[in-house]
């Protein structure tokens, strides 16, 4: 992974490519910002970069001996820690991980545990990990001149193993460089973000996603503005809207039952439409909550006769002409309220059948309004 492997962000790029040729180069940062842009992409590009025998001004060489091992995400100065399941720590999946990235350059923490069978598991970073992580963090640096340790998602972690690292961060051994890639920079604790310096990434604009687009995936302009225009300067939403439409399909399909069952009030209905919820994982569960609350806001916004505002797909549009006057003023904040309630009990371990059933009865009350 090379900054030129990187769909737009240029100015991201430089700065850090320049950083590095200044020779300022913090001990610790925070990559947050849009998500679907690449941010784990520029951490493990920039720590190319910082390794590399014969670095040009824009990016590394590709041919040292430690771009070599880089390739393979095999280099003794490179670490990782990421989301596992089983109280497992990150070298236990570390042949898994290099195979995925080997694989998927934009891609999201469900992919990944889809990718490693988590099924109803969610993805951690545990406690024991902190073990691991000053184990490596205080050996010598074999190679480079640098050891880097990144931290994907570190909003994830337990928080015994955040407050070691939060030492480790304050006292970091030599030559030690954390970086820390974010989705959700206000659940990472303060104490560490108040430690690291922030890279804020901004979502990639219309051209950006469009060259991508076209370059990786041969979709013609037409095709290509349609789904840039619905990913909203995420690629990897991109990426999802092309190689995901049967998931897409299947939410979309769920919704519908959900709300009409919930709009003609028929209870049968509805604990069918909460049982099939229940039943197909915790991390398509969250998958369909969130896509239920873009729907809602989309259905909210096309009343207002905004189309330029609307991102929605044909069959989306169509079923909105006579969904979309049901949802107003009176109930889309309460909307908005009860689907972020469920999915923040899913991710708890909540009971599902009954998160769904009590879902389900709600939306029937607030379709009232």
């Amino acid at each position: 992974m090379y900054f030129s492997d990187i769909i737009g962000l240029n100015n991201i790029k430089e700065h850090l490519t320049d950083s590095v040729n200044r020779g300022h180069i913090p001990h610790a940062r925070i990559i947050q910002g849009a998500s679907g842009v690449g941010k784990l992409l520029l951490a493990i590009a920039y720590s190319r970069y910082l390794m590399c025998e014969n670095r040009s001004a824009n990016d590394s060489c590709g041919v040292c001996p430690s771009c070599q091992k880089i390739d393979k995400l095999a280099h003794p100065d490179l670490h990782f820690v990421f989301p596992v399941i089983k109280s497992k720590t990150s070298d236990e999946y570390l042949p898994q991980w290099r195979d995925f990235l080997s694989k998927n350059k934009y891609f999201d923490l469900n992919d990944w545990l889809e990718y490693i069978d988590a099924e109803n598991a969610q993805g951690l970073i545990y406690s024991k990990e902190s073990e691991e992580i000053i184990r490596k963090l205080n050996l010598k640096v074999y190679e480079a001149p640098y050891k880097v340790m990144i931290v994907w998602l570190p909003e994830k972690m337990h928080e015994s193993c955040a407050n070691k690292l939060l030492k480790l961060i304050e006292e970091p051994p030599a030559n030690t460089i954390f970086l820390l890639v974010t989705e959700d920079a206000e659940n990472v604790i303060t104490t560490i973000r108040s430690r690291c310096q922030p890279l804020n990434v901004r979502g990639l604009d219309m051209k950006e996603v469009l060259a991508g687009l076209q370059i990786n995936y041969g979709l013609d302009e037409n095709a290509a503005i349609s789904v840039a225009h619905i990913a909203r300067g995420s690629f990897t939403k991109a990426i999802k809207i092309i190689q995901s439409n049967r998931e897409n399909n299947y939410n979309f399909d769920l919704f519908k039952k959900m709300m009409r069952a919930s709009v003609i009030k028929n209870i049968r209905d509805i604990k069918v439409i909460a049982s099939e919820l229940a039943s197909i994982g915790r991390e398509k569960q969250k998958s369909y909550i969130l896509n239920s609350l873009r729907l809602f806001r989309e259905y909210f916004i096309s009343n207002l006769n905004a189309p330029q505002m609307v991102y929605l797909n044909g069959e989306e549009q169509d079923f909105g002409i006579k969904f979309a006057p049901f949802i107003n003023d009176s109930n889309i904040e309460a909307f908005d309220d009860e689907f972020q309630t469920a999915y923040r009990q899913i991710e708890q371990n909540g009971n599902a059948r009954i998160i769904f059933l009590d879902l389900c009865l709600k939306c029937t009350m607030l379709l009232k309004k």
